[in-house]
């Protein structure tokens, strides 16, 4: 609160005291204006996901995030079951996956895995105790993956090793790098064997703190031209220069709804026609904020999001490489600014950031085998029909669609749970059946 003290008034007149009332008056306003302005110069600008205009917003690409979610969770507990010595779990295990697949209470586990018969199985043993294990077809896919993976081993290390020839220092921590393992497909032994596997491109090492990094070995001056060179065939790629400037526009692709282009026309022009340094290039004396600085960070985001298998990233991940990338603080107002380039799609608990050029539609142009491999996971994913009961098992008789547990659920898993086997029901879940039947029950994709 403002106090103002008035110029005294003498008893000399009605007129006076009006010329000073004014005068007080105009000060008042004039102390507030300073305020005002005061607050103002410390006040900054956001922009949320949330506030974008609805024009701007692509619901194929919405579509494409409901659906690539489901399969990551799908995913994610057939990679759990594999691990396992047995590959069964019982249920009250798997409620310690709840965070990682999303799944609250009180929605059950339980009714999560029934909804894809054609990948899990359930069964009781004689003490009540639910199990959960993969079917054969489920292993026959989790098989099919383990030999794409193995084939693209080539196309697999030739993008880690371009990962660290953008880094500053050319080297990035481990654990940053295992956020992409599922984006990039690498395999599930990316951490403890993978990276081992290849010394002649780079090799693992630790800092003083034990933190484990994964460093360059060799740099290979093919591998230094972006994914946008190669597209538009610019210079000579098979004898490559070093990297340096680039004057290369980007693939636009505004919604067909947005009709207020025409307004930022001259921006747009001028940033397509800027120069920039190459991602593989130095950036180390590049200036934040500049001109230069922001496209070329549009390119290493560009670039990054090439080497994913659906041209898709977590924006948390992305964010996670600004130093090593020399990219803005501000990465997602970087985002939503060039939304002709990227898409970022709120729905879920964490931002996805889309190539807009990769997609027709809610469909990928191209298809590498592990997203065909996905697309068939897909296929496999979903309920129709009545819900079954969970079978007992007795160990002599065998499920319906044949039994995966024979020979399994032996005396060791018994005397293990004498003290589990109390409220093993109680599981639960998150996903909701009519979020997704919508989108998988409608449009399912067909089996290849």
């Amino acid at each position: 609160m403002v106090l103002l003290r008035l110029p005294h008034v003498p008893d000399c007149g009605t007129r006076l005291a009006t010329n000073n009332f004014r005068e007080g008056g105009r000060l008042l306003v004039s102390l507030f204006s300073q305020i005002l302005h005061v607050d103002k110069r410390f006040m900054t600008r956001s922009r949320r996901v949330q506030d974008r205009s609805k024009n701007k917003r692509v619901q194929d690409l919405e579509i494409a995030t409901e659906r690539w979610k489901i399969v990551s969770k799908v995913l994610f507990v057939m990679e759990t079951l594999k691990h396992e010595s047995e590959q069964i779990m019982t249920l009250r295990e798997m409620d310690r996956y709840r965070k990682q697949i999303n799944l609250k209470k009180p929605h059950k586990i339980s009714d999560f895995l029934k909804k894809s018969p054609k990948l899990f199985e359930l069964y009781k043993d004689q003490k009540g105790v639910t199990w959960c294990g993969l079917t054969q077809k489920a292993e026959e896919m989790l098989e099919e993956q383990d030999k794409l993976q193995k084939e693209q081993n080539d196309k697999l290390v030739e993008y880690v090793s371009r990962f660290l020839m953008m880094s500053v220092d050319k080297r990035l921590q481990v654990d940053k790098i295992a956020h992409f393992r599922r984006d990039m497909g690498l395999p599930d032994d990316f951490r403890e064997s993978w990276i081992h596997s290849f010394p002649e491109n780079f090799k693992v090492i630790k800092d003083d703190d034990h933190v484990e990094y994964l460093e360059l070995v060799t740099w290979n001056p093919k591998w230094a031209v972006t994914e946008l060179e190669k597209k538009l065939g610019v210079g000579n790629l098979d004898n490559p220069p070093c990297p340096g400037l680039l004057n290369l526009p980007f693939p636009l692709k505004f919604p067909e709804n947005y009709k207020k282009v025409f307004r930022y026309g001259g921006s747009i022009e001028h940033f397509q026609n800027r120069s920039y340094l190459s991602p593989y290039a130095d950036a180390r004396d590049l200036k934040p904020g500049s001109l230069e600085f922001d496209k070329r960070a549009v390119a290493v985001m560009h670039e990054l999001l090439s080497f994913t298998l659906e041209k898709r990233l977590v924006v948390d991940h992305l964010t996670h490489f600004r130093k090593e990338f020399v990219m803005p603080q501000k990465l997602m107002r970087l985002l939503l600014k060039h939304f002709g380039i990227f898409y970022v799609s709120e729905r879920g608990k964490r931002f996805n950031a889309y190539l807009k050029e990769a997609y027709n539609g809610s469909d990928l142009i191209e298809k590498c085998p592990l997203v065909q491999w996905k697309e068939k996971l897909q296929g496999l994913v979903g309920y129709r029909g009545r819900k079954r009961r969970i079978e007992m098992f007795d160990g002599h008789s065998e499920g319906e669609e044949g039994n995966n547990f024979e020979g399994i659920l032996d005396n060791r898993y018994l005397d293990a749970l004498e003290d589990t086997s109390a409220g093993a029901g109680s599981d639960g879940s998150e996903i909701d059946v009519g979020e997704i039947e919508k989108e998988y029950y409608c449009n399912e994709p067909k089996l290849r």
